[in-house]
C-alpha cells in the first residue's frame, strides 16, 4: 500500500510540473519558428546621455578591462559617464577604476552587505552630484563583464523606441574552462534565446539576470533609487515591475560577456545565495503575483511566479521521500523494485530533457559560443549533471542562513581574448573583431597592433 501510494504521488507531482511548466516548451517553439516582429524606428535614432554603473568588491583583476570595453564602444563617448561603487573593497579596485577614467565612490558598511545596497548608495551619490535630468538612463554591469563594441548603440535603439527597462544577450568569457563554467554559460544562453527572446516576440515582459541591463531615469526616480536589497535583487526588481505594470524588454543584438565560476565551492556558494534569494522573493511577491494572475489575468505575473516558484524544493522533497521509502522498504523486506525503477526512469527522463534543452541551445547558438567544437559537444553531456546539482543546493538553502559573498574573478581577458576566432591577419597585422577605430582595440589588448594604412583600418570583420 505504501509503495503504491508513493508511485501515485510521484505521478501526480510529474503531472503538476508538466502542466505548469509546459508553456516554456511553447517559448522554445516560438523562438525557433515564430517570425520576429521587427520594431520600426520612427525617425532618427536619438543619442541619449547614459550613466554606466559598476558595483565592484575587490575586482582589481577585471575592472579595467570592463571600463576599457566601455571606452571602446561605437556609441559617442561624450554621452557616457562611467561610475564605479567600490563596495567594502580591501584591494586597489577604486584606484584602478579612477586611473581608467571612471568616477569612483567608495562605500564601507559591514552591516548592509550586497549589490542592492551598493547600487542604492551609488544612485544617492549620483543624484547628489548631478541634476536628475543629467542622465536619460542607467546601465548596470558587474565588474567582470565585457561589452561587444556595439552594445550600447544597440541598447540605445531599443531605448529610443520607448522601452524603459531593457535586458540583453548574456554570453560568457570562459565557456570552455570546465564543466561548471560551461553549465552556467549554457543556462544563460538558454535564458536569452529561449526565454527572453520568446517573451519579446510574444509581447510579454522579460526578466533581467543580474547584469547587462538598462533602466530609464523615470523608473529610478519613481522607485526612489534602488530599494531592492534581497539576495537576488535582479529577480526582485523583475517581479516588482511585473506587478507594477512595467514591461521589461529584450535586445538580442546587444551582447555582453561575463565570467562564470570554475570551482565547485564558488559555484555552490553562489547558487546557494540564488536559491535563498528566490525563496525571499517568493515570500515577498508570491501572493501579489497570484493576485495579479487571478484578478487581471496577467501572464507576465504568471511567468514571474513560475520563475520564483521553488520547484527544486518540491523535486528535492520528492526524491528524498522516494529514497527514504526505498531504504525503509529494504530494511523491512518490502519489494521496492517498482519505486527503484520509477526513480531511475525519472532520473533518465530528466537527464534527457535537460540534454535536449541544452542541445537545442548549442545548435542554434553554435557561433555565439566562442570555444573549440570539442568543448561545445563534450560539456553538453555534463550540462544535465550541472543542473541536477541544484537539487541539494535548493534543499540546503531552506535550512541554512545565507549571506552575500563576493565571487573571485580572474579571467583577465579582453574582447579579442574571448573571441580569438574573429581575429584576422592582414599583411602580418592583427585586426580586432568589429574594429572601426583605435578605441575599439585599446593598448591593453592581447592582440593590439593597429593597422598603419587606411585600407587596413576600414576592413569590416
Amino acid at each position: 500500500m505504501l509503495i503504491q501510494s508513493l508511485i501515485i504521488f510521484n505521478v501526480i507531482v510529474a503531472a503538476v510540473f508538466t502542466a505548469f511548466y509546459c508553456y516554456q516548451l511553447v517559448y522554445i517553439l516560438v523562438s525557433l519558428f515564430a517570425k520576429k516582429k521587427t520594431e520600426i524606428d520612427s525617425g532618427e535614432i536619438r543619442i541619449h546621455n547614459f550613466a554606466v554603473l559598476i558595483a565592484a568588491r575587490n575586482e582589481s583583476q577585471v575592472i579595467a578591462q570592463l571600463i576599457t570595453s566601455i571606452q571602446g564602444q561605437s556609441y559617442p563617448q561624450d554621452n557616457l559617464t562611467v561610475f564605479v561603487i567600490a563596495d567594502n573593497c580591501t584591494d586597489n579596485t577604486a584606484d584602478i577604476a579612477r586611473n581608467a577614467g571612471a568616477v569612483v565612490y567608495e562605500r564601507f558598511n559591514k552591516n548592509q552587505i550586497g549589490k542592492g545596497y551598493a547600487l542604492d548608495h551609488l544612485f544617492t551619490k549620483i543624484f547628489e552630484a548631478y541634476p536628475q535630468d543629467k542622465f536619460d538612463g542607467f546601465f548596470v554591469f558587474d565588474a567582470d563583464n565585457l561589452l561587444d563594441v556595439h552594445y550600447i548603440s544597440e541598447m540605445n535603439k531599443a531605448f529610443t523606441r520607448g522601452h524603459k527597462i531593457i535586458t540583453s544577450y548574456r554570453n560568457s568569457k570562459n565557456y570552455s574552462a570546465n564543466w561548471l563554467s560551461a553549465g552556467y554559460s549554457l543556462w544563460f544562453l538558454r535564458e536569452s534565446k529561449y526565454m527572453n527572446n520568446a517573451r519579446m516576440i510574444l509581447g510579454t515582459g522579460c526578466a533581467i539576470s543580474g547584469t547587462g541591463f538598462l533602466v530609464s531615469v523615470d523608473i529610478i526616480i519613481a522607485n526612489g533609487g534602488w530599494p531592492f536589497r534581497l539576495l537576488t535583487e535582479d529577480i526582485e526588481f523583475s517581479n516588482h515591475n511585473a506587478i507594477a505594470g512595467n514591461r521589461i524588454a529584450y535586445c538580442e543584438s546587444a551582447i555582453f560577456y561575463d565570467e562564470q565560476p570554475t570551482t565547485f565551492h564558488q559555484s555552490w556558494s553562489q547558487r546557494m545565495r540564488w536559491a535563498k534569494g528566490f525563496y525571499q522573493v517568493f515570500g515577498k511577491y508570491g501572493m501579489s503575483l497570484v493576485k495579479e494572475v487571478l484578478t487581471k489575468r496577467n501572464f507576465y505575473a504568471f511567468d514571474m511566479f513560475m520563475t520564483i516558484l521553488p520547484g527544486m524544493v518540491l523535486t528535492s522533497i520528492t526524491m528524498s521521500l522516494n529514497l527514504i521509502v526505498v531504504i525503509f522498504g529494504v530494511a523491512i523486506g518490502f519489494d521496492v523494485s517498482d519505486v527503484v525503477d520509477l526513480f531511475i526512469t525519472a532520473f533518465i527522463t530528466l537527464y534527457i530533457l535537460l540534454f535536449t534543452v541544452g542541445g537545442i541551445t548549442v545548435a542554434t547558438e553554435w557561433k555565439m559560443i566562442h570555444c573549440q567544437a570539442f568543448f561545445k559537444i563534450a560539456y553538453l553531456f555534463t550540462f544535465p549533471l550541472f543542473m541536477l546539482t541544484y537539487i541539494p543546493i535548493a534543499l540546503a538553502a531552506m535550512f541554512k542562513r545565507v549571506e552575500w559573498e563576493p565571487i573571485k574573478h580572474g579571467a583577465t581577458t579582453t574582447l579579442c581574448g574571448v573571441r580569438p576566432e574573429h581575429i584576422r591577419i592582414v599583411d602580418g597585422v592583427y585586426i580586432c573583431p568589429n574594429r572601426r577605430d583605435k578605441a575599439t582595440c585599446p593598448p591593453g589588448c592581447t592582440y593590439y597592433n593597429p593597422p598603419e594604412s587606411t585600407e587596413q583600418s576600414e576592413i569590416k570583420l
